[in-house]
C-alpha cells in the first residue's frame, strides 16, 4: 500500500513538474501569434518592413526554441561506472558499522580516482542513494533522483538539472531569450505608442500588441538579472551550488579552487572553437569527471594532475584503463 502511494506521489510530482514548461510554451506560442499575425500581417502596411521583421523574428524565434529544447531534453550527465562501488566493496562498506572504518574504505576505493574535493567533515563524498563516489563538482539531485556531474541547479522552467551536459545550452537559452525579447520590444514600440495615443483603430490587434510589449519588457528584465549572474559564475568558474557553499579540498574550503582565469574558464564551458560558441551543440571541455585546479592550490601539485589531459579527453570506456595505469605513488598522496 505504501509503495503504491509513493509511486502515485512521484507520478503526480513528475506531471506537475511540467507545468512551468507548459506555461513558458503557452506564452511563446501566443507571442508568435501576436507578432506574426496581429502585428506583421494585420497591422503593418509597409511590405518591406513586414518582410524584414518576419525574417529576423523567425531567426530569433528559431534559436530561442532550439536552445530551450536542448536545455529541456538533454539528459543530465551522471558519474561513469568507475565511480560506482563494486559488489565486493559495496558489501564491505555496508557490513561495516563504524563510521571511521567506512570512511577509510572510501579513501581506499578513491585512491586511483581524480577526486580532490571532500565533504565538510573531510570525508570522501559518497552518495548512499546512487552508491557512487562523487566526482568533483558532482551533486545528487533529489528531483531527478540521480547524481549530476558539475551540477549547477535544478531549473523548474526547463524541468531538468542544469549541469555539465547542458550548461552551455542553458546559457544560450538565456541569451537568445533576451535577444528575442529585445527584438520584439524594439519593433513593437512604435505601434505600441500609436495604439496608446489612438492613432490606430481599436481592435483585437491593439490588445495583443499592448500585452506583447509589457510581456517582452517584463521577461527581459528578469532574464537580464539571471543571465548576468551566470556570466559572473562562468567568469569565476563556479556553479550556483559552489557560489552558496564553497567546495572543500584537503586544505579546506576554497571558492576559487577551480578558477583558472577568465579565458580558460570560458573555454571550459564553450570549448576552443569560437565558431561554435553561439551554436547549441555540445563543445564543453572534458567529460565532467575531472576539472583542473588553479595552480596556486596545494592540490594542484598532486601527481594525478599529470593525467589531466587524458582525463579531460577520455570517455567512459577509456577511463578505466587510465585509472589502472596510474602511478602507484598517487595512492600515497591521496591518503594524506
Amino acid at each position: 500500500m505504501e509503495m503504491a502511494l509513493s509511486r502515485g506521489l512521484r507520478c503526480c510530482q513528475r506531471v506537475f513538474a511540467w507545468i512551468p514548461v507548459l506555461i513558458i510554451a503557452a506564452v511563446v506560442l501566443w507571442s508568435y501569434y501576436a507578432y506574426v499575425f496581429e502585428l506583421c500581417l494585420f497591422t503593418i502596411s509597409n511590405t518591406l518592413e513586414k518582410v524584414v521583421y518576419l525574417l529576423v523574428f523567425h531567426v530569433c524565434f528559431g534559436m530561442f526554441t532550439w536552445t530551450y529544447w536542448k536545455s529541456i531534453f538533454t539528459p543530465p550527465a551522471t558519474p561513469c561506472k568507475k565511480f560506482q562501488l563494486s559488489y565486493s566493496d559495496k558489501q564491505r562498506y555496508e557490513m561495516e558499522e563504524r563510521p571511521d572504518a567506512q570512511k577509510q574504505i572510501l579513501i581506499e576505493i578513491a585512491k586511483k580516482l581524480p577526486i580532490f574535493t571532500r565533504a565538510q567533515s573531510g570525508a570522501i563524498r559518497f552518495c548512499d542513494r546512487c552508491q557512487v563516489l562523487k566526482p568533483d563538482r558532482c551533486h545528487h539531485c533529489s528531483v531527478c533522483e540521480t547524481c549530476v556531474l558539475k551540477m549547477d541547479h535544478h531549473c523548474p522552467w526547463v524541468n531538468n538539472c542544469v549541469g555539465f551536459s547542458n550548461y552551455k545550452f542553458f546559457l544560450l537559452f538565456l541569451s537568445y531569450s533576451m535577444l528575442y525579447c529585445i527584438f520584439i520590444a524594439a519593433t513593437v514600440l512604435r505601434y505600441f505608442l500609436k495604439f496608446w495615443v489612438g492613432e490606430l483603430p481599436n481592435g483585437p490587434a491593439k490588445f495583443h500588441i499592448l500585452f506583447l510589449m509589457f510581456v517582452a519588457v517584463m521577461f527581459f528584465i528578469s532574464l537580464m538579472f539571471l543571465f548576468s549572474y551566470h556570466c559572473w559564475l562562468v567568469a569565476k568558474n563556479r556553479s550556483t551550488l559552489e557560489a552558496f557553499s564553497a567546495p572543500v579540498f584537503v586544505s579546506g574550503p576554497d571558492r576559487n579552487g577551480f578558477h583558472l582565469g577568465l579565458h580558460k574558464n570560458l573555454l571550459q564551458v564553450f570549448g576552443e572553437d569560437r565558431k561554435l560558441w553561439f551554436i547549441p551543440v555540445f563543445t564543453s571541455q572534458g567529460n565532467g569527471h575531472y576539472f583542473p585546479l588553479r595552480s596556486q592550490g596545494s592540490e594542484s601539485r598532486n601527481p594525478l594532475l599529470a593525467n589531466e589531459d587524458m582525463w579531460e579527453g577520455s570517455d567512459d570506456g577509456s577511463e578505466e584503463s587510465l585509472v589502472e595505469d596510474a602511478d602507484p605513488s598517487v595512492t600515497i598522496e591521496m591518503e594524506d
